[in-house]
């Protein structure tokens, strides 16, 4: 077994790159290009200014999905606190040089892109607390203050990006915590207290919410309390869904979407576009392509020999499930409307950039999956 660890170790970029998992690639691209085909017919049958912007992230987000592969598990590892220390620096950034767009200022420009650096956070988060608990044994992982720096990792960049203000995104943060403590092994007691003092303090986080948030959920529980204002938004979206019926209106014939009645139709609300134009099949269709690719990123997450592996690729698969979760959520009115885009589909240079970032991860993990890791990223066992 050491020889073969060994020779896992030596692979060549050619021998790499036939290990990888090009079924997840290939799936991952049938998403993008039908968010792609989406963003084509939100222009009325025109690539600009949407899809062929969007095409060209892809084609770059692949390019970067590939080399992170190839890099070695333990290199990411070594590097993991650094990048979460350059991600939480640029969230510091935002406060001072950030610009607001959309009511919000969650973006800052580098010159030849712009950032939001919220979305870049989402993965570095996964890798510190990744590296964190695969130093520490499992006995330790139920001593409590063992505990208090993963809740500092996880506490400062939720603060930060919180103050954007961005809600949405703080509580994915939060839930792709939850589900990397679970995975490291942390006792049930710890889950059952968190929420516990999480349902105490709703009355103080009630009242801590912006003016318009606190409108968002008052809303989802009466869309009919304002459905020319604050309910516009998620009253639309209903009628396209109910208009698409079992097989749609047709490729670019959506009524709801191409007469404007349809707000964000290139962003938070291109599902409900989808559903209109292909129906119910055309959603099913999208929601079975997400499952795949999902039950790809957990299977490679199970079989991973080392806890970071497992950890980062569980990890990742989770904010995936998170952004498809809450973005059909939102836009079918069973949760409040907050500003999470649809993975692959929605248009955003950021939020593709850094799942393509994601997606290169997990496929390293693949890559390196019986790799044997010590806790401080050495491969003593070779």
């Amino acid at each position: 077994m050491s020889r073969e660890l060994s020779q896992n170790a030596r692979m060549s970029i050619g021998e790499k790159l036939l290990h990888m998992n090009w079924m997840l690639v290939l799936l991952v691209s049938l998403a993008a290009a039908a968010g792609i085909g989406m963003l084509y017919s939100a222009a009325n049958g025109n690539w600009n200014p949407w899809a062929s912007r969007q095409a060209i992230r892809f084609a770059m987000g692949m390019a970067l999905m590939i080399s992170v592969a190839l890099i070695d598990i333990r290199s990411w590892l070594r590097y993991a606190y650094w990048l979460y220390f350059i991600s939480l620096v640029m969230l510091v950034a935002v406060e001072f040089m950030g610009f607001i767009g959309m009511g919000a200022q969650r973006w800052i420009d580098l010159g030849f892109i712009t950032l939001q650096p919220s979305e870049v956070m989402k993965i570095a988060l996964v890798l510190a607390l990744a590296r964190y608990f695969h130093s520490i044994s499992l006995e330790d992982i139920g001593r409590l203050s063992i505990l208090i720096p993963p809740l500092l990792i996880i506490a400062l960049p939720a603060v930060l990006v919180l103050r954007q203000p961005d809600l949405g995104t703080t509580l994915m943060l939060a839930a792709t915590a939850i589900v990397v403590f679970f995975m490291a092994g942390v006792r049930a007691w710890v889950f059952i207290v968190a929420g516990l003092v999480t349902l105490g303090s709703l009355p103080v986080a009630w009242n801590m919410l912006h003016d318009y948030q606190q409108s968002r959920v008052l809303i989802f529980l009466d869309p009919e309390r304002d459905p020319l204002g604050a309910g516009y938004h998620i009253t639309q979206s209903k009628i396209a869904l109910g208009a698409g019926g079992l097989t749609g209106k047709g490729f670019m014939l959506g009524t709801q979407s191409h007469l404007s009645f349809l707000p964000e139709k290139q962003t938070d609300f291109i599902f409900t576009m989808l559903a209109e134009e292909f129906g119910m099949l055309g959603g099913l269709s999208l929601l079975g392509l997400y499952v795949m690719i999902l039950a790809f990123g957990f299977a490679i997450a199970l079989r991973s020999r080392n806890q970071f592996g497992r950890l980062v690729a569980i990890g990742i698969t989770s904010t995936f499930f998170l952004y498809v979760f809450i973005n059909i959520a939102m836009v079918m009115g069973l949760i409040p409307v907050v500003g999470v885009p649809l993975p692959l589909i929605s248009y955003g240079g950021t939020a593709m950039l850094t799942l393509m970032l994601g997606f290169g991860l997990i496929m390293s993990v693949y890559i390196h999956r019986d790799a044997v890791i010590g806790p401080r990223g050495s491969a003593s066992e070779f």
